[in-house]
């Protein structure tokens, strides 16, 4: 049942935990790209919409570039208090991910790792980004990843399962070793999967997991949402975006890293040359969408789909309660009245 919209709303500001860029911007870019205008520029379109928090997402790519945008991105937050409320903690996709065709998804398998083949890879991290990597997302079955979800898990970091083909016992195991989330699940699977007996049910029905859903209609038709939103009820769902440069930019092309993607009129995100392949590569989803979908086509009430795309998702990376703000809703969004 459809629920109904608000025409006006004020609560805590939503919190986006998976941007791979937004508004033209690519956080996968050159570090030189990241100035202070076009950050700043971002922050304002993302606060528009009622956003005041994003992780910006790193995926898969060589370390020493990686590594050189986390250090952009610490040097940016020590420089700028308000780029730093607006982008407190990043979140890493990668490399630490499925090699294999379908749990791979979008990332470039020249980059995948198996985390026993880098033992200090997380501790150059924390350094790299200034102790501000809020996820990192791990694939559970590779050589290592065990030992590394609980040394992350230590170090105060979500450790969370996505891009992975893992058995149940591996998920349980991981769950053990510290894993707290489900990133984007039901996304970066195989296009086939046992009817069962696979790894996406095995985390809907693990209560201990958060689960981040990309509610575009595309990466997970909306039937199936909301199947799955009853069996991870709203206060373990997390509303995310995997926005890409082409999130609240208009059709055209887009870069994400080194891949060079194509955006549909109807926002459909594709590899330019690979269109037809049956993979997306990120969404042009925005937050304040993701809230009205899941109320018009999944049955949650507004109050609740605001939660799991606010004070959810912040807790579940440890940032306080975010600031208020006061938006105006309409079936095409929010428009923000009131940002701090």
């Amino acid at each position: 049942m459809t629920q109904p919209l608000p025409e006006t709303y004020t609560g805590p500001g939503l919190v986006d935990l998976q941007v791979n860029g937004y508004a033209g911007f690519d956080f996968n870019s050159d570090p030189a790209n990241w100035t202070p205008d076009i950050l700043h520029r971002v922050r304002e379109a993302m606060s528009r919409r009622g956003v005041t928090a994003a992780l910006p997402t790193f995926i898969t790519d060589d370390t020493d570039r990686m590594l050189a945008r986390a250090r952009r991105y610490a040097q940016t937050a020590d420089q700028d208090a308000a780029l730093a409320h607006a982008f407190p903690l990043l979140h890493i996709e990668g490399p630490f991910i499925s090699p294999e065709d379908g749990p791979r998804g979008a990332h470039p398998r020249a980059y995948c790792l198996r985390p026993d083949a880098a033992p200090d890879w997380l501790d150059r991290f924390i350094e790299a980004s200034g102790r501000r990597i809020g996820i990192i997302t791990v694939a559970p079955e590779l050589p290592g990843a065990l030992d590394f979800i609980e040394k992350a898990a230590s170090a105060g970091i979500c450790a969370a399962l996505g891009h992975t083909q893992a058995s149940p016992d591996i998920l349980a195991a991981a769950i053990s070793a510290g894993a707290r989330m489900s990133t984007h699940l039901g996304n970066g699977s195989h296009l086939m999967l046992p009817r069962l007996n696979n790894y996406v049910q095995f985390q809907l029905a693990a209560d201990a997991l958060f689960a981040g859903f990309i509610a575009d209609g595309r990466h997970i038709p909306f039937f199936t949402l909301k199947n799955f939103l009853r069996a991870k009820p709203p206060s373990r769902s997390i509303l995310v975006t995997d926005a890409t440069a082409a999130a609240d930019a208009p059709p055209g092309v887009y870069c994400l890293g080194g891949q060079t993607l194509r955006v549909r009129e109807d926002g459909l995100v594709t590899g330019a040359f690979q269109p037809e392949s049956g993979f997306l590569a990120g969404s042009s989803l925005t937050l304040d969408r993701a809230v009205i979908n899941v109320c018009a086509q999944c049955g949650i009430g507004f109050e609740d789909a605001w939660k799991m795309a606010s004070v959810i998702p912040a807790s579940v990376v440890g940032l306080p309660e975010p600031v208020k703000v006061s938006v105006i809703v309409s079936p095409q969004g929010f428009q923000c009245s009131l940002c701090r």
